[in-house]
Parts: structure tokens; sequence; C-alpha cells
């Protein structure tokens, strides 16, 4: 809303400059967010009067003209087309400064000295479009009762200041002038000053001799109000009513048209002119429209109807759509004598939804769709028709149709005093809070000590409980003399679950090591199955389809989250982000055949490329391994044991994965999620032309052998006796399955067993490797001897080499 500092002032009476004004009003709750100076960088321009005018004679298209700026008489050189003698224009002096950025100096033009500039509009910044058609091509003329020598931005409006408000959706009172005032009254104590209201009619045949109204749709119009003028004469409105309208950011038309502007700026009621006798019947019908029945609105473009939206109709055709714009065939031209003047309250949600369907947004549409004043509508086609018998010669018809089947009743909120401290954390007294209230114009009593009845009057249809008038009051009490407090008492909301715990712990885990957390979407395209190679019939294939999704892109819920990582990490690659480490803890949706289903929360991680531990070090490659490791850890702080990885025997099971790179993860029979390297194929779907690593585990199952409260387990009295063991073996041996078998035949006294070393290569046959391990052996109540750890050791190597064929080196 765009707020005149000029006019505002014809309402209420202030003493603040622009900044000051925006100051207050935005503590109020009401906030400026821009002051802008009409007559911003024009200086030195003043209003000249044209005395002579001679022929230039070095060139054809020139004149020379004598000026007189009051005190003096100035030569000035133009070639403007609409020149005259006696005309009275905007002329620049020597040393004045124009918005362009261009500085007016004393120069030659052809061989002729020229002391200024006549100034067209758009040399003053001015649309051109707001002036006669004869000045939009050249200078500016004013009336003959502009005063030589005064500032143009006095005679032109630009004198002023305009306030930008950004109002929050309830304000909606405040896209009007008056209520913008008693807002300003209200919180600066300055004296409101309404104007008046006073219509004449004529003596003549009534309105609803002349007209008819029929609303035959009363759920979408509450209130239609019609006034006839006759005997109008169209013509420009006075100079200022375009200038308060071009404040506004309205374009000026002729004095009808201005009018209806000007009352919708004022009091915040769209109006529409009709010419009367295009009207057929010179009658109105509110009603829904046929389906694909048209009309040509205002702007020339025909418009297709359906039968949701709201028409205003005569006796035969559309002549407006309700709230949104008015028809070509009915406007108001230079011919029209009669005007059959509407306004009215329609729905706001018919009206928004009539305006987003046809792409016509309006300053008449924006009211309606926030809510208007139903109450003052006829007082506001009473001042519309006051002001166009004033401006226009017209004369108004007595007694206006006014149909008002769903009458507005005034609100009554109870306001109990002590609850408006206890929320504000205030000590304001029941009187101060009485008067702080009539201030906003609103109708106060006492009914009970501390208990005051207020009736809300009908332009603030915000305030509909008790909690709006605490609003109220703290707006005018004054944000900032409401004491700072912390909020007492413990928070609400259970503990957390264990679940809720373990995703915390999950998280720091991650992060600790290395990676950087994401969130992807929930939602997936159905592409994203085939770019992991999913077979048909495979189990992530069998997905809850969205029923109305807003693309083809985010159509189905996921039923993994490869999908989110490969894709950001395919985003980071491209921008040259090679090396990433990422993990997600979300949410997958597996189909039950319910209504609901199985809502699963995962963890998944992706690493790529090499991860540097420090200018001393080389480089890691981050493989199977690296995330191995990664996932161990994770495992160790949740305290979880007996896991194992087992390879993945049927790679039609992970197909998105690397044959022979990839393995289950298993603890007590309980497979857990997986791991493994991402199969050539989704890469190259992806544009990943890197090895990736991926993992994906069950948060539900995990947690079923998590530990969060580690056992005690009291510092060992005795010392450990450390020995180690290397021995070669058929290289399809596993690795975990050799640790499993060390540990079973170690039994209590084995207390860590630690692969430090892998070989192959000359002195190890083909086929084989050589693999070194470090075991510790400790009792808890007693020191072991020499033999009792020699034996022990050399039942593990009979074992393994029962078992592998293990050979020691």
């Amino acid at each position: 809303m765009r707020v005149s500092y000029n006019w505002l002032k014809d309402y209420v009476e202030f003493d603040l400059s622009p900044e000051e004004l925006a100051h207050v009003l935005t503590m109020g709750g009401l906030e400026v967010e821009g002051i802008e100076y009409l007559g911003e960088g024009i200086e030195n321009v003043v209003v000249g009067q044209i005395k002579e005018i001679t022929d230039h004679p070095n060139a054809d298209k020139l004149v020379i003209c004598r000026v007189d700026v009051g005190q003096r008489v100035l030569q000035i050189v133009t070639g403007a087309p609409n020149v005259k003698e006696g005309a009275k224009v905007a002329l620049a002096l020597v040393g004045a400064k124009l918005p362009n950025g261009m500085a007016i100096r004393k120069a030659k033009l052809r061989g002729v000295v020229s002391e200024g500039m006549v100034c067209s509009a758009q040399e003053l910044g001015l649309d051109p479009k707001n002036f006669p058609e004869e000045q939009q091509e050249g200078i500016i003329i004013f009336p003959d009762d502009a005063v030589i020598g005064e500032d143009i931005k006095e005679i032109l409006g630009l004198d002023d200041y305009v306030l930008e408000l950004g109002l929050t959706p309830n304000r909606a009172d405040c896209l009007a002038m008056v209520n913008v005032a008693r807002e300003v009254a209200a919180l600066t104590g300055g004296r409101l000053k309404l104007p008046e209201m006073q219509v004449a009619e004529a003596d003549m045949e009534k309105t609803g001799d002349l007209a008819r109204v029929e609303i035959v749709d009363e759920d979408l119009c509450h209130r239609y109000v019609a006034r006839v003028i006759k005997d109008v004469t169209i013509k420009p409105s006075p100079a200022w009513m375009q200038q308060y309208l071009q404040a506004a950011g309205v374009r000026p038309i002729n004095n009808i048209v201005d009018v209806t502007n000007f009352i919708m700026l004022e009091l915040g009621q769209p109006l529409h002119a009709f010419d009367y006798d295009k009207l057929a019947e010179h009658r109105i019908v509110v009603r829904k429209a046929e389906q694909d029945e048209k009309i040509v609105t205002l702007d020339g473009e025909e418009r297709q109807l359906d039968s949701d939206m709201l028409v205003i109709a005569d006796a035969e055709r559309p002549v407006a759509v309700a709230g949104v714009m008015g028809g070509l065939d009915t406007e108001v031209t230079e011919e029209t004598r009669t005007i059959l003047l509407e306004a009215a309250y329609f729905q706001g949600a018919s009206v928004r939804r009539t305006s987003r369907k046809l792409g016509l947004r309006s300053e008449s549409s924006a009211r309606f769709e926030r809510g208007i004043n139903k109450d003052k509508v006829k007082a506001a086609a009473d001042r519309a028709a006051q002001l166009m018998a004033e401006l226009g010669g017209g004369k108004v018809a007595p007694e206006a149709i006014d149909v008002y089947p769903k009458p507005w009743r005034q609100p009554v909120i109870t306001l109990r005093c002590e609850r408006v401290n206890d929320l504000l954390g205030t000590d304001i007294s029941s009187g101060e809070m009485a008067e702080m209230l009539r201030r906003l114009h609103l109708d106060v009593t006492e009914r009970e000590q501390d208990v005051l009845e207020v009736k809300v009057p009908s332009h603030r249809n915000d305030l509909a409980s008790e909690v709006d008038l605490v609003e109220e009051i703290a707006r005018l009490y004054g944000y900032g003399n409401i004491e700072t407090t912390m909020p007492k008492g413990e928070p609400a909301g259970d503990p957390d679950t264990l679940e809720e715990v373990l995703q915390k712990k999950v998280t720091e885990t991650l992060l600790a090591c290395g990676l950087t957390e994401v969130i992807t979407y929930s939602f997936i395209s159905p592409k994203a199955m085939d770019r992991l190679q999913l077979p048909g019939d495979h189990a992530w294939r069998r997905y809850i389809e969205i029923q109305n999704p807003l693309t083809e892109e985010q159509s189905i819920m996921r039923t993994t989250l490869l999908p989110g990582l490969l894709d950001t990490a395919a985003k980071n690659f491209k921008r040259r982000q090679v090396n990433l480490q990422l993990f997600e803890i979300g949410s997958v949706f597996i189909p039950t055949g319910e209504k609901l289903p199985d809502e699963r929360i995962k963890i998944g991680a992706v690493v790529s490329g090499e991860a540097f531990r420090g200018w001393m070090e080389q480089p890691e490659p981050m493989d199977f391994f690296y995330l191995k490791g990664i996932v161990e850890a994770l495992l160790g702080e949740l305290s979880v044991t007996g896991y194992e990885f087992k390879a993945v025997a049927d790679s039609a099971q992970l197909p998105s994965l690397h044959p022979g790179r990839s393995a289950y993860l298993v603890c007590e029979g309980d497979t857990i999620g997986y791991i493994g390297e991402v199969h050539p194929g989704v890469l190259d779907n992806y544009g990943l032309q890197q090895r990736a690593v991926v993992m994906e585990l069950d948060l539900h199952r995990l947690a079923e052998h998590v530990k969060l409260v580690p056992a005690y387990r009291p510092l060992p009295k005795f010392p450990a006796v450390t020995r180690d063991m290397a021995f070669v073996v058929p290289e399809h041996v596993s690795v975990a399955a050799i640790d499993r078998t060390i540990k079973e035949v170690g039994g209590q006294l084995l207390k860590e067993v630690w692969l430090f070393d892998v070989y192959q290569g000359k002195q190890i046959p083909e086929g084989h490797r050589s693999l070194a391990y470090s075991m510790t052996y400790q009792a808890e109540d007693r020191t072991l001897t020499d033999e009792e750890v020699s034996a022990l050791h050399e039942k593990i190597q009979q074992k393994l080499q029962e078992k592998f064929q293990a050979k020691l080196r």
C-alpha cells in the first residue's frame, strides 16, 4: 500500500517528518518498507511563461523563446513542437538538476545562447501517459493559474513523500487511507479528520425507478448498492485528485473513473462505474457465469468464464467479472452522460479463485480477497456519488438501491485485563486498556471489575478474539516498553525415545568420522530405480505412488536412501568436489497393503575419492575397507558386539553394487544392512567418474543390538602376553572366518585379535596369501605362564591348519 504523506495529512493532524512517521507506524505494527520522495532529483525547475517566440537563424527545427521567470526574462532555445506564446512551462534554470543526472548550464545551440531548458515529462522522470496527448511528445504546459517563478514540484504534487506499507494479511483495513489515518491518530494522539459524506440528491426519479438489481447467488454477494448519476460531463479530474492517484500508483483516466479509484484508495471500497445507457433494460443481475460464457474486459482481452465465476450481468450478457474487472462494452467514455455506480461486497474466496483462473489481478480483487468493510458499502457509494456530482456536474438520483441479504452483525469480545497482563508481562490498569482501545475507535464498556466488553467496528475484520485485543494493547502500549523476560518452566514433551537417542549418537559419531550430513527428498522419480539397475521384481521397486505429485521427479516415495545420496554425490562431482564423505538419516516407505506404509529409518552413507590426513601422510583411498572401518567405529560407539560382514552370495539381491565387492552386516543372525562398492553401470548412470562405496543400515534393527549404557569392567590386575602368528592360506579363505575360528579356540583367555599384515607376492604360492595376526592373552585371576600361552597358541595354529590348510611362515 502506497501512502501519500500529504494526502494522509488531509485526514489526521500530526507533526512528524516522513522518517519519524515511518518509525512510529513500524513500531506500531504497520511496517514501512520504504520511503520515496516524489521530487527526488529535481532541483531549480520553475514555472516560466513564454512571452515571445522567434525563428532560429541557423536551424529550421529550433526556435528562440523569451521566457519570463518572475524576476527576469531568459532566452531559451528549444525544439519542442508544442511551444506557444503565453504558455506556462517547466523551465530548468542554469544550475538545475534533473532525475536523469543532467545538470543544466548556459550553452550555445547552433550559435545562439540558451539560458536554461524547457522540460518534457520524460526529462522530469514522469510518465508521459499522465499528461494530455499534445504534451506526451512535447513539453509540459501548466494551467493559466500557475504562478510564474513557482517551484514545479508544488504544482505537480512532487513535494510529497510516499510511504510503502508492507501489510500483513490480517490488516486489510489499512488498504484504505482513512484507516491508516486512524492508526496514526491512535499512535500519535493526533486529531482525526474523516471526510464528510453528504450526498445532495436531486429532485428526480428514484434510483429504484431507473434501475433494478437482483442478487441470484447470495452466498457469493452479500451486499450490492447501486446509485444513478445523470447529466455528467466526462473530463479530466482536478489536479489534486490526479496527484493523489499518481502518488498511489494509479493512472488518472477521467473524472468519473478517477472518483471510483479515489474512493477505493480512501475508504478501501472497490467501486465500478457503468455507462447506464449501455445496460440492457437498465438491469443488474449478480449471478454465476454460464459455462464457457465470454466477456471482453476493460483491458481489451476476451475472457472465457466458467460456471464457478461470479459475474455482473445486465438483462442480456455479462458486463463485469465480479470484484475483478469491468467489461469493455459498458465502460465510461467521453459520450457517457448517465452513470450507474456499483458498490458491493463479494466473497473473498470467490474473487480469489476467479482472479487466479483468469490470470487477472487488480487493486479491486486484492481488497475483496482480503476482506472489505461490509457495513460501509453504502457510505462509500454515497461519497463517490457526492464527488461525481461535484466534479462531473451530475445529478444524483434519490434513494440508492441497497440489496443487503446478509447484514453485518457487530462482534462483541470479552477482555479479561488480568489475562492481558499475564500474556504481556505488564501491569496495565483496566482504565488504561479501555483508553487505548477507544483510541482505536472501539466501543468499550466495563462489564465488571477488570473485565471489559469490547464492540468491534466494521472496518476491523481482524479482531475476532480476546488475543487479538491483547495484541492491539501491546501495539499501543509500545513493544519497546514491554520488559524482556525468559520463559519459565520445564520444556514440554516426552523424553527422547531409544531411536531418537540412537539417531543423535549415530549423527555425532559419523560427523566425528569426517562425514557431512545431507538431507534429500523422500519423494523421488521412478526413473531412479532404472538408474540403480534394479530388475522388475526387485523389492525396492514395490513403492508407493503419489496421487497428486508436483512433478514426475517427485512422484513416488523412496524405498532406499541410495538415489538421494548418489544424486548429491553426482551434483558435487560435477562441481569438482571429488572427495566426498556424505551420510543421511532418513525414512524409507515400504508398502504393507494397509492404509499406511511401514516407515523405517535408515542410515545411509557414500564415500568417494581420497581422505587427506595431513601434510606428512599420504592420502588414503576411500574404498570398501575405508567405509567398513567407519561402520565398525560406529558399531563400537554403540557397543554392538557379535557382528560380522558376510559376502553377498547372490549379486541379484543387490544389483546396484559391484559383484564380489559387497557384504551384508549381520549381527547375531539378524541382517542389519549392507555395504559395497557401487556397480560401474550405476556410476555411469549418475555421471560419477570414480569409484564410490555406499552403505545402508536399518536403524530399527540396529537398535535391538545397541548397548547405550556400557558395562563396567575394572582395569586388569595381571599382565597380558602378546604373541604374533603369520601363516599362508588359500586366497578364497575369508579373514572373517579365520577371525571367528581364532576367537572360538582362544576362549576367555584371548582378549584381542588384530590382523596387522596381508601379503601376496614373492615366496607366496600363487592363489595364496600371507596373513599376520597379533594376539593378546590375559587372565583376570592370575598371571599366565609361558607354558599356558604357548599351549593355547599352538592349539590355535593346529586348528587353522586343520580347517583352512594354513601353513606357518
